[in-house]
């Protein structure tokens, strides 16, 4: 008696092919606005508040728990201002991706060789801007959160 093989369905392949390594490859999110992990703490406590002010249900699942869990712990700035003067500083730099730029305020390097290690897109910049934009952004974490 003969036994035929195992069949298994065949495996459906990714549906783009993003990438953020040395070329960024974002497919439909180039040059998309990107949010620091600050911004977006930000903009879902703005939000919460808004439908608490109202008495508007929040339906408050695992996955928004889990969400504001992990904003609370990672976001590197909690007040408006420090946020806004951060998205300002990286703003200033036409050169940086809108996805760069939300890397950097989140990750809040501290030398540019960290930045190019963690963001390889950065390869390009030179050391004394790149340099100058994490000084700016330390400034902010260190001395006024």
């Amino acid at each position: 008696m003969a036994t035929s093989a195992p069949q298994s369905r065949a495996r459906e392949q990714p549906q783009g092919e993003e990438d953020a390594g040395a070329k960024l490859k974002l497919g439909d999110f180039q040059q998309v606005p990107a949010l620091t992990l600050s911004e977006a703490r930000l903009v879902i406590n703005v939000v919460m508040d808004s439908r608490r002010q109202k008495k508007q249900e929040i339906k408050e699942t695992e996955v928004l728990l889990k969400t504001t869990e992990y904003l609370e712990i990672f976001a590197r700035f909690k007040q408006k201002e420090n946020i806004e003067a951060v998205e300002r500083i990286l703003a200033a730099d036409d050169a940086l991706e809108p996805f760069e730029r939300a890397q950097l305020g989140s990750l809040c390097c501290e030398t540019a060789e960290e930045a190019r290690t963690l963001v390889p897109s950065l390869v390009e910049k030179k050391d004394e801007e790149l340099q100058e934009l994490l000084d700016e952004i330390s400034k902010l974490r260190n001395y006024i959160e």
